[in-house]
C-alpha cells in the first residue's frame, strides 16, 4: 500500500488549508481516490498487452473495471457528503514526478466537490456504455481491444479531474486526444473512419499548444502549476498576464469541447462505434473544456476580456451547433450538431463567472444522462436497422422498438427542456443567468433553445413516427436486454436528474471549488423568463411537426433547398474555412520555409563546400596523367612570362 505524504499547504480562497487523505485514518476512505484511476488503467494493460488470451473473457473484465471505480466514487462521495464545508477539499500526494530547477510537480490528486460530481458522471454513465457495448461490439472480432481502449479512455479522463496541478492535467488531457483518435478510427478498414480519427487529433493538437503554452506562462508567471498556489496568487498578477492566460486555456477549451472556432472534428467523430460517440460526447472529452473553465474560475475572475471571450464562443458555438442539427439527415450526426450546442450553453454558463459556475456543471450532468441515453438509443435504432444511419430510411419505429423509443423519448424530453424534466431545470437557469446579465446574450441563448426544440422534434418524427421508409429486407427489432437496461437507467436519469437544483442543493455544494453565487437583478420576473422560454420551445416543436409530420418526408435529398440548409448540411463550411484560412497557407507557408531551410540555413553551412568542390572538379580536367600534356603546358607558362617581360621592358 502506497504512502500519502503531506502535500505544499497553502490558504485557499475559501480561507482554509486543504488537507491531506490518510488512507490508515478514520477518513481512510478518501485514500481510495487512486484506485479510481487505476482500475480501468489496469483494465487497459491487461486487455492490450493481454493479447488473444484475454478475448474470451476481456469484455467482461473491461466492464468490471469503471464499474469498481463507481463503486469507489460513490463510496467517496458520500464520505464526502459526511464532511463539514471547509473540509471537503483534500490532496492526495502519490510520489514526486517532476523536480527540475525550479519545476516541482507532484504526482498528486484533488478530491474535491467539483471532482466528486465528475467521477460520479465519467464511472457511472460510463459503465452503463460499457455495458451496452457488450451487446452492441458481440459480432466484432476486435472486440477485447475495443474494451481496452474504452478502459484507457476512461482512465484518462479520470487522471484529468482529479489532478491536482495543470500538468497533472495536461496529461490526461493528452492521454484523452490519444484514446479518441484510437476509438474514432476503431474501424480503420473504413477510409472514412481513419480520416476522421487523424482530423480530430490533429485539430486537437491545435488546442493542446494554446493549453501548453498556458501552462508555460502559469508556471513563469507564479513560480508553480498548482491550482491550489496559482489561485492563492491570482490576485497579484497583472490583469494583461491573467487575460493572456484566460485566452490560452479558452483555446485549449475550444480543441476538447469542440468550441467554434475548432469544432470541426466533432461530427466526423461520428465513424468511431456508437459507444464511442456516447462516451466522448455525453460523460468525458467534450465535457473537458467546461471543467478546464470552472476549475480556473481564479484565472477568469480576474480576467473580465477573457470572460468575455468565453461568452462569445459560448453564443456562437450554441446557434452554430443548433443550424447544423437542424439539416442533418445522418441521426449520430445530428446529435453531435446538438452536442455541440449544449457544450455552447455550459461555457455560456462557465464564461458568466460565479453567477452561472454552478448551472454550467448542473448543465454538463444533466446533458451526460439524456445524451448518452439518445446516443445510445441511437446505436439501438441502428442496431434494429441494419447499421442505416439515415434518418430519411426510418420512419414508424415507436411500435418495431417501443423499450428505445420510451427510452429515447425521455431523453428528447429532457434535452428540449419539458417543464420537469433535467434539461428543463439546467439550461432555463442558464437562460435565467444570461438575460440577467446582458439581453443580447439572454435573446441568443432563448433562440438556441428553440432551435433545439425544433432539430429534436424533427429528429423523433423522422426516427419514431411518420411513415414508414424502410430499407427492403429490414425488418426493425429491439436491440437485446444488455443494450437495453442501460437505455432504462439513463431514461430515468433524464427524467429525475434536475433534482440536482432542489434547495440550491447544487450550488452550495460547489462553493469551495467556485465561491459564493453572484445573483443578478432580473429585468423580469423568473416565472416570466420560465413561461417565454416554454413558449419558445413550444413554437419550435410546432414548426418540425407541420415540417415532417404533416408532410410527407422525402427518401433522398432534395435538389432545390435554400443556401440556409446547404450550408447547415455542409456544417456553415467549417472545414472549407479551415481549409482557405489554416490548411492552404500553413501548406504554402511550411513549403516556403523548406525551400528556406534548404537553400538558405543548409546553402550557409554547405556553400563553401560546394564551391570548392566545383572549383577542385574544374581542376582535375587538367590532369590528364601525359607528359606532353605538362611539357606543352610549360611551354606556354614560358612563351607567357617571356612575353610579358617583353612588354614591361618595351
Amino acid at each position: 500500500m502506497f504512502v500519502t505524504t503531506l502535500a505544499t499547504s497553502l490558504a485557499a480562497e475559501t480561507g482554509h488549508e486543504i488537507p491531506v487523505v490518510d488512507p490508515g485514518s478514520a477518513d481512510g476512505v478518501l485514500g481510495l481516490v487512486w484506485l479510481v484511476i487505476a482500475l480501468p488503467l489496469l483494465g487497459a494493460a491487461i486487455l492490450l498487452l493481454g493479447g488473444r488470451r484475454t478475448d474470451r473473457w476481456g469484455h467482461l473484465l473491461g466492464t468490471a473495471m469503471p464499474i469498481g471505480s463507481f463503486v469507489v466514487s460513490l463510496v467517496m462521495f458520500l464520505s464526502l457528503l459526511g464532511r463539514d464545508e471547509e473540509d471537503r477539499q483534500v490532496v492526495q500526494h502519490l510520489y514526486d514526478w517532476i523536480h527540475v530547477g525550479g519545476l516541482q510537480v507532484g504526482m498528486d490528486l484533488l478530491y474535491d466537490p467539483l471532482a466528486a460530481l465528475f467521477l460520479m458522471l465519467i464511472t457511472g454513465v460510463g459503465s452503463l456504455i460499457h455495458v451496452y457495448s457488450i451487446g452492441y461490439m458481440a459480432h466484432d472480432p476486435r472486440r477485447r481491444r475495443f474494451f481496452g481502449y474504452l478502459n484507457l479512455f476512461v482512465a484518462a479522463m479520470l487522471m484529468l479531474i482529479l489532478a491536482e496541478n495543470y500538468v497533472g492535467l495536461f496529461l490526461g488531457w493528452e492521454g484523452v486526444g490519444l484514446a479518441s483518435y484510437l476509438l474514432i478510427g476503431f474501424w480503420q478498414h473504413k477510409p472514412s473512419a481513419a480520416k476522421a480519427a487523424k482530423k480530430a487529433f490533429v485539430i486537437n493538437r491545435v488546442g493542446d499548444m494554446g493549453m501548453a503554452t498556458a501552462i508555460f506562462l502559469a508556471f513563469v508567471t507564479f513560480g508553480s502549476t498548482s491550482f491550489t498556489e496559482i489561485s492563492h496568487l491570482a490576485g497579484e498578477a497583472s490583469e494583461g498576464t491573467m487575460t493572456a492566460l484566460g485566452i490560452l486555456l479558452l483555446v485549449g477549451a475550444c480543441g476538447k469541447s469542440a468550441q467554434v472556432p475548432l469544432q470541426a472534428w466533432l461530427l466526423d467523430a461520428m465513424e468511431g462505434p456508437t459507444p464511442v460517440s456516447a462516451l466522448i460526447h455525453a460523460a468525458t472529452m467534450v465535457t473537458a473544456g467546461v471543467y478546464l473553465v470552472v476549475r480556473s474560475n481564479f484565472v477568469f475572475e480576474n480576467a473580465p476580456d477573457a470572460q468575455t471571450a468565453v461568452i462569445v464562443v459560448a453564443v456562437v458555438t450554441i446557434l452554430w451547433g443548433a443550424v447544423i442539427g437542424c439539416a442533418k439527415d445522418d441521426i449520430k450526426k445530428a446529435l453531435a450538431g446538438s452536442t455541440m450546442s449544449q457544450i455552447g450553453y455550459m461555457m455560456l454558463a462557465a464564461g458568466l463567472g460565479t453567477a452561472g459556475y454552478a448551472f454550467a456543471i448542473l448543465h454538463l450532468l444533466t446533458h451526460g444522462f439524456f445524451k448518452a441515453n439518445m446516443f445510445l438509443g441511437a446505436g439501438s435504432v441502428m442496431h434494429g436497422m441494419d447499421d442505416d444511419v439515415d434518418m430519411r430510411h426510418y420512419g414508424a419505429l415507436n411500435k418495431a422498438m417501443p423499450v428505445t423509443f420510451i427510452t429515447f423519448a425521455m431523453g428528447y424530453l429532457a434535452i428540449i427542456g419539458f417543464p420537469g424534466f433535467s434539461g428543463f431545470w439546467s439550461k432555463d437557469k442558464i437562460i435565467e443567468v444570461a438575460i440577467g446579465e446582458s439581453w443580447i446574450i439572454g435573446l441568443c441563448a432563448l433562440l438556441g433553445a428553440g432551435i433545439t426544440a425544433f432539430y429534436m422534434t424533427r429528429l423523433m418524427l423522422m426516427t419514431f413516427f411518420s411513415s414508414k421508409r424502410w430499407e427492403k429486407d429490414v425488418h426493425p427489432h429491439e436491440s437485446p436486454a444488455v443494450m437495453t437496461f442501460p437505455l432504462v437507467v439513463l431514461a430515468a436519469l433524464s427524467v429525475l436528474g434536475g433534482v440536482l437544483l432542489l434547495g440550491g442543493w447544487i450550488v452550495h455544494w460547489l462553493e469551495p471549488v467556485t465561491g459564493p453565487e453572484e445573483h443578478h437583478d432580473l429585468p423580469i420576473p423568473v416565472l416570466a423568463i420560465t413561461g417565454l422560454t416554454v413558449a419558445v420551445v413550444a413554437v419550435g416543436v410546432a414548426i418540425a411537426f407541420l415540417l415532417f409530420q404533416k408532410r410527407d418526408v422525402p427518401r433522398t435529398a432534395p435538389s432545390d433547398v435554400s443556401f440556409v440548409t446547404t450550408a447547415a448540411r455542409h456544417d456553415l463550411y467549417g472545414d472549407a474555412i479551415n481549409e482557405g484560412l489554416v490548411v492552404n497557407p500553413g501548406r504554402r507557408l511550411v513549403a516556403g520555409l523548406f525551400v528556406l531551410d534548404r537553400s538558405g540555413v543548409d546553402g550557409t553551412f554547405t556553400g563553401g563546400g560546394a564551391a570548392v568542390r566545383a572549383i577542385g572538379a574544374q581542376l582535375r580536367r587538367v590532369q590528364t596523367g601525359y607528359v606532353r600534356s605538362y611539357a606543352l603546358s610549360v611551354l606556354l607558362g614560358v612563351i607567357i612570362v617571356a612575353l610579358a617581360m617583353l612588354a614591361v621592358n618595351l
